[in-house]
């Protein structure tokens, strides 16, 4: 692991110069690619910007897919619309449907794996439509775990400390946002007290766009990142969503399309958060920002992707690299967030990394795809 460790931060830091020398700090947002096309699903002007890239994995559907889990860099599951969920086990060249019976009309945005026979997955919906499944066999049988009952709550994201605990977060339902909690690894789930959330704002809302609006680091500290309302927000609880402090941070907002869509925290102090205004064509002028104390304050990035984001992850065994990804591109940055650098012109909503450097993304129209060092 420690070859392809380093011959992954050699790839990015070589991609980060490169394009630091080429690309504008406020570039166009690059075209939407195929999940096909040549050469940007292989890697979108990588003969300018190095030799890292996503490699195309033929997932066998249309299915838009905003929810991943990578396990490694053989297995990882993904789950998005028509109730599908998918699995690999052998670095992406076949998946398997893997999809709950009788699911077909549930679209599934987050979805959370401990290995490569155990997951959970989320629905999202108002009332009955948001719902809980898991699977101890590799998606060969499945068990609803919960299934919402008030038509006032809306399941968006879900976030796990450790195999037994857990957490899921709900738009606010009278004011709050609504916190669901598991203590035996997602076979049941209870709604915790709402007394140390502090109050929504006026339109204020998480977006399940890539199962990133609720994140953990470490065995208690969770974050929420919101948007819709005038700011963005960042919540965090360090008692694993019992008690909520909350924070603005400097993101697109004032709209119901713009705010804060993505955290990755690479520990219980540092932080980024992605994010813009998902409309097509529209500008992202400030899509990400850092923070250095838990999510207290943040500061926007000097050199932000060029177009919203709405998945980040970081790149493990690293303190400066992460990745963002978004409909109009992916994003490096070897500074820790402080300045990013495009190398993907392809269509993704979500990416994660497993400890052994097992990246991957997923999106529209079946699309997945696996982090690569292309030969030069």
């Amino acid at each position: 692991m420690g070859m392809l460790r380093r011959a992954v931060i050699a790839a990015v830091c070589g991609t980060a110069v490169s394009t630091a020398a080429t690309a504008p700090a406020q570039a166009a947002p690059a075209p939407t690619a195929p999940a096909q096309a040549a050469p940007a699903a292989r890697g979108g002007g990588l003969d300018k910007a190095g030799p890292l890239s996503w490699r195309a994995t033929p997932s066998g559907t249309d299915a838009r897919l905003r929810g991943l889990a990578a396990v490694s860099r053989t297995a990882a599951w993904a789950a998005g619309t028509k109730g599908t969920v998918l699995r690999t086990l052998d670095g992406g060249r076949h998946w398997r449907d893997v999809s709950p019976p009788g699911a077909g009309e549930l679209e599934f945005r987050d979805i959370e794996a401990f290995d490569a026979r155990h997951a959970v997955a989320l629905s999202i919906g108002e009332g009955a439509a948001s719902r809980v499944f898991r699977t101890d066999d590799g998606g060969a049988t499945w068990t609803e775990s919960f299934r919402n009952a008030d038509p006032r709550a809306f399941y968006d994201c879900m976030t796990f400390f450790d195999r037994r605990d857990g957490i899921a977060l709900s738009d606010p339902v009278d004011g709050k946002y609504r916190v669901l909690a598991t203590h035996d690894g997602g076979r049941n789930w209870r709604v915790l007290p709402s007394d140390g959330m502090p109050p929504a704002r006026p339109g204020e809302a998480a977006f399940a766009a890539s199962g990133q609006c609720l994140v953990s680091a470490g065995s208690r500290d969770a974050w929420i990142a919101t948007g819709g309302a005038a700011a963005s927000r960042v919540f965090h609880s360090a008692d694993r969503g019992r008690t909520w402090t909350v924070a603005e941070a400097p993101l697109p907002a004032g709209d119901p399309a713009r705010g804060a869509f993505a955290l990755a925290f690479r520990d219980r102090t540092h932080g980024i958060a992605v994010g813009g205004d998902y409309r097509a064509g529209q500008p992202s002028p400030k899509a990400a920002a850092v923070s250095r104390d838990a999510g207290a304050t943040w500061a926007s990035a000097a050199r932000p992707p060029a177009a919203y984001r709405s998945g980040v992850a970081w790149l493990p065994h690293t303190r400066t690299v992460a990745l963002a990804v978004g409909p109009a591109g992916s994003d490096i940055t070897v500074d820790g967030g402080r300045t990013w650098h495009g190398f993907d012109s392809g269509s993704y909503d979500t990416v994660d990394c497993a400890p052994d450097l097992g990246c991957w993304a997923a999106g529209e129209r079946g699309r997945i795809g696996r982090l690569a060092l292309s030969a030069r």
